[in-house]
């Protein structure tokens, strides 16, 4: 089995609730942060951290994320007529970006399940899961970081951040000891646990490098709640067997998932745009926010 990381999954199947209304016909993952899908920052993440194959998990009313990835002839067409180059290059760059495939996941029944529908596609390799909502803004890619402790310990890596109190209990959260400074080997993981049986700060966010034994833990992994087939209990099956490892990540992680999560990445990403930073800040800082505040009180 090869040890390089060549191949990444983005489990993008899921009804996207929490956005509603607008995500009744479109998808969340083609939500922008400020002039860019959510989508596209975690499959240019993926591609700077040396991934050459992307398998995207879709389904109905999904179409909206192949479009994006695919070539606009008529939108070139037209941009090249009216001298915008720098535009078609922004738009055809997109359509360039990296091979990309897809696969319908029919039922959505859980991350193990979607994860599960790349089989094919990892084959005997081992391979990235990156999920489209959790954005890392970091300098060297969240995936590399990670990548570089896979082939270090040649086993699966998960993310990891430190989150505080009670919203502790929101997450997948794993027992570990730290090995090497931000590297720590597993050794259990609880989904969701109350925030005084959490056996650690230490919670799962949305990037995982797995070896192909993982499909066989889904196989063996009875649905939990909601009928949904959890990934957090394959990784616990496969742990019995092989060791696991966790990257406590150097960068910023956002929940573009979450309406609060969304709005300040927005804020954030925008600020530090070249075009966009200083007139967003001025405008920030005109706000009268106190006031505002009393209105609604």
């Amino acid at each position: 089995m090869s040890n390089k990381v060549r191949k990444a999954v983005f489990p993008a199947a899921g009804l996207g609730t929490r956005f509603l209304p607008a995500t009744k016909s479109s998808p969340k993952e083609m939500l922008p942060l400020v002039d860019k899908p959510l989508i596209q920052y975690s499959v240019e993440e993926a591609v700077a951290s040396g991934i050459e194959s992307i398998l995207i998990i879709t389904g109905r009313d999904k179409a909206a994320i192949e479009n994006h990835f695919d070539i606009s002839f008529e939108l070139e067409e037209v941009l090249k007529e009216k001298g915008k180059i720098e535009m078609f290059d922004l738009v055809r760059s997109i359509s360039d970006i990296a091979q990309i495939s897809y696969t319908r996941q029919k039922q959505a029944l859980g991350l193990g399940h979607a994860i599960y529908q790349a089989k094919d596609f990892a084959g005997s390799e081992p391979f990235a899961v990156l999920l489209a909502d959790d954005i890392v803004d970091a300098e060297k890619p969240a995936l590399l970081q990670m990548i570089e402790v896979f082939e270090k310990y040649d086993a699966p890596v998960i993310a990891t951040m430190q989150v505080e109190g009670e919203a502790i209990s929101r997450f997948g959260v794993i027992d570990a000891e730290e090995i090497e400074p931000n590297v720590f080997r597993i050794r259990d993981m609880v989904e969701k646990p109350a925030f005084a049986e959490a056996p650690s700060d230490l919670a799962i966010i949305g990037r995982y490098i797995f070896t192909p034994d993982i499909f066989a833990a889904i196989e063996q992994t009875s649905p939990g709640s909601g009928g949904e087939i959890q990934i957090t209990d394959a990784m616990r099956l496969l742990l019995k067997d092989r060791p696991f490892y966790a990257v406590k990540l150097d960068g910023k992680r956002h929940d573009a998932g979450d309406k609060l999560g969304f709005l300040i990445a927005t804020v954030e990403f925008a600020l530090k745009r070249e075009d966009l930073g200083y007139d967003f800040r001025e405008y920030l800082k005109s706000l009268k926010l106190d006031s505002q505040q009393t209105m609604h009180n």
